[in-house]
């Protein structure tokens, strides 16, 4: 479910109307995604035109701002999209309306229009190291293109969150009716809790690793892929930039290597088995990465740290959102288990070894 705040094509019109971009023909909800409202709008035939190719675009994405979203932050999340569009990276550039201003409001939302990007997500069995490559050079851009953006924002997610999420989790677990997913909660949460003492010791800062503005959530999900020859697939953009942040580059990699170098599905509620990690996914995303921004020797040493951590970071924020969604919402829950599984695997030598080896020569 990703329409928290219904929007009528009325309405949607009157908002247009406050932008040159032509009027509306439809409008049509957008179901993936769970921070925010989202619709697909369908312009008439004297649509905008894209400022990067000249070509007519007929379609814009409208995005309403649910609560979870901190209103003083968005003109800083619009200020990069606007940043890396002009730096010319496929991003959702923002749209302004006659008064020159790009965040609007809508049903009491604060409302935001971008320019639609072609292509699709792609699935997990689809996933292959070609995609991975183009992702790490992507990313590596996005990283390089983000240097001359000055404005800064704390990560929220980051380290020092991470005390406070585990502790929420355990008094919401507390108030959990007994069973075996009760038993594999206090399993995963017993698990978090040993390895992150060591985590916060041993994570690197900014003398080590550079630091700039970082997407924070590249997903397979928000990464969009169009099909080209012989039925490969070409990377076309990245969207949902609203968890970016200013944090090490190297957080980044470390969060794509969590989302697209293991095998196995996204289905468990366990820990215990062994996640299969990825060589090739892996060795072609940071070749991808480093053939546009080499890694320091910092950043090659603080790899598996880091990895551990962004494995602790979406263990902890999906393990809260699991126990804080009652029975019967509207919601996907997705596991933290998987997280747990990948948190072990980059705590094994044989893994950590691979990093290393991966960091310097590729």
């Amino acid at each position: 479910m990703a329409v928290y705040t219904p929007v009528s094509t009325s309405q949607a019109g009157l908002f247009l109307a406050g932008y040159d971009v032509g009027g509306l023909a439809s409008i049509q909800p957008i179901a993936e995604g769970v921070e925010n409202s989202n619709f697909l709008l369908n312009l008439h035939p004297t649509p905008i035109r894209d400022a990067g190719t000249g070509k007519e675009a007929g379609r814009l994405i409208l995005t309403l701002f649910e609560k979870r979203v901190r209103t003083d932050e968005l003109p800083w999340f619009v200020g990069l999209m606007r940043h890396l569009a002009q730096a010319g990276m496929a991003v959702p550039a923002p749209v302004p309306n006659k008064a020159g201003q790009c965040l609007g409001r809508l049903q009491g939302r604060p409302a935001l229009l971008t320019r639609f990007l072609r292509g699709r997500s792609l699935g997990a069995g689809a996933i292959t190291p070609q995609a991975c490559h183009e992702l790490g050079a992507a990313m590596a851009r996005l990283h390089v293109a983000g240097q001359s953006y000055t404005p800064e924002r704390a990560n929220a997610l980051g380290p020092g969150s991470w005390q406070g999420l585990l502790a929420r989790c355990h008094e919401m677990a507390h108030h959990q009716p007994t069973g075996s997913e009760s038993q594999a909660v206090a399993a995963l949460a017993h698990l978090a809790g040993q390895a992150l003492p060591g985590l916060l010791v041993q994570w690197p800062g900014a003398a080590s690793c550079p630091r700039g503005q970082v997407h924070a959530d590249l997903f397979p999900d928000n990464v969009f892929f169009t099909e080209g020859a012989e039925g490969s697939s070409r990377l076309a953009g990245m969207i949902d930039f609203y968890f970016a942040c200013t944090d090490l580059l190297a957080w980044d990699i470390a969060i794509a290597l969590n989302a697209w170098c293991f095998d196995e599905p996204e289905g468990a509620v366990s820990v215990g088995g062994r996640a299969l990690f990825n060589k090739d996914h892996a060795q072609a995303l940071l070749a991808g990465y480093q053939a546009v921004r080499p890694l320091v020797a910092g950043e090659v040493a603080a790899l598996p740290v880091l990895c551990q951590g962004a494995a602790m970071r979406f263990l902890l924020t999906r393990l809260h959102d699991w126990l804080a969604t009652p029975p019967g919402a509207l919601v996907t829950r997705k596991s933290p288990w998987v997280y747990g599984e990948r948190l072990q695997a980059f705590q094994r030598a044989d893994v950590v070894a691979v990093l290393r080896v991966l960091g310097k020569r590729s």
